[in-house]
């Protein structure tokens, strides 16, 4: 049956070989926590590397993606601005690793760049350098700690799903550590086939955003045929039927970020998301045509929530919220957030590692 936000998966904690805490964005506090408990881990995986050998892997991130999509989402951004401002511009354009746009009026320049501002307060990895003037085109660009800060988001965003998919795959015993700006490191005591866990991380996360089939009840198209162009998945806690398209409206492409924070009034733990350009025409589009409806939030084939969609949604934001602890929205936001990671990891070693020679 439909939900509000609140079908919800369970917590997605670490479980490897030590339950590490789960670290709010923006708490230096819950941040240092986090980073004793990996040297914890880390010591106590050496330790067992020693004694039984296993396997080592070394990944590499996609930080040429992440500064392209990174440009790609300010394009979209200023687009935005320019047109529901009404300012006139032209030459919108990616060059260089920025954004360009001929702004005649010098109104609309300062326009675009308060707004650009004030949407980048308090966030270091939206911070932007702002270069020209006059008849010239402007030139927007993130500048070197944002492009630093997104990459150390990435890092640790794929740290969590690696792990993640670990724990999912039975892997009870293993370290995923950051290894220089761009590298992850994984141990696997005992492990001596690193080709076997390699197979794990070569899929994404898999987010998608459907409509449920309201013609017939899940439970009857579960038992028999369900119509043309749609399929019933199981929800992720309750494991109850959802009659959905097969055709997903959105996908974690469609993410430009999500976190974990609270709700305006009740002050209860949500997982906010929101969406690049397209995803929040795409997102509008939908929740206007489908008022009254419920809507599928999928992640890897099975159904995190299906809130009823209560009006047109046209800021490119949303929330997940019922009943959730900080530990299950900051889980929901970091697998939001691995669905829209630019391309996939990159291997860049893997080799079986024999246990020292005892005296």
């Amino acid at each position: 049956m439909p939900r509000h936000w609140s079908n919800f998966i369970p917590a997605l904690g670490v479980a490897l070989a030590m339950a590490a805490a789960i670290a709010m964005p923006g708490a230096a506090s819950a941040d240092a926590q986090l980073d004793k408990m990996r040297v914890k881990v880390a010591a106590f995986i050496a330790d067992k590397m020693e004694k039984l050998g296993g396997s080592r892997i070394v990944y590499r991130v996609d930080a040429d993606g992440l500064r392209e999509a990174a440009v790609a989402d300010l394009r979209d951004d200023v687009y935005k601005i320019l047109r529901e401002g009404r300012i006139a511009f032209s030459g919108l354009a990616i060059r260089d690793g920025g954004v360009e746009v001929n702004i005649p009026d010098a109104k609309g320049r300062e326009q675009l760049t308060r707004k650009l501002a004030l949407a980048a307060e308090g966030l270091p990895t939206h911070a932007l350098t702002v270069s020209g003037s006059g008849d010239g085109p402007v030139r927007l660009a993130p500048t070197e700690a944002a492009s630093a800060a997104r990459l150390h988001e990435l890092v640790d965003d794929s740290i969590a799903m690696i792990e993640q998919r670990l724990k999912d795959a039975g892997v009870t015993l293993a370290s995923v550590q950051p290894e220089g700006a761009d590298r992850i490191r994984i141990f696997l005591p005992g492990a001596t086939e690193p080709e076997r866990i390699t197979a794990i991380f070569a899929r994404k996360v898999k987010v998608s955003f459907r409509q449920v089939d309201l013609s017939m009840p899940a439970e009857q198209a579960q038992r028999g045929a369900p119509p043309d162009g749609t399929e019933v998945l199981l929800g992720f806690k309750d494991n109850e039927p959802y009659l959905v398209a097969k055709r997903s409206a959105l996908d974690g492409d469609d993410i430009s970020s999500a976190g974990p924070g609270f709700a305006v009034g009740t002050n209860e733990p949500i997982a906010s998301f929101r969406f690049n350009g397209r995803g929040t025409r795409r997102f509008a589009h939908i929740t206007s045509e489908n008022v009254g409806k419920p809507f599928a939030i999928v992640l890897d084939d099975k159904v995190i929530s299906a809130p009823v969609i209560r009006e047109s949604i046209t800021g490119g934001s949303g929330q997940i919220s019922g009943n959730l602890t900080l530990e299950e929205a900051n889980s929901v936001a970091m697998m939001l957030r691995a669905a829209s990671l630019p391309g996939r990891l990159g291997l860049v070693e893997q080799q079986v590692v024999q246990p020292a020679t005892k005296p």
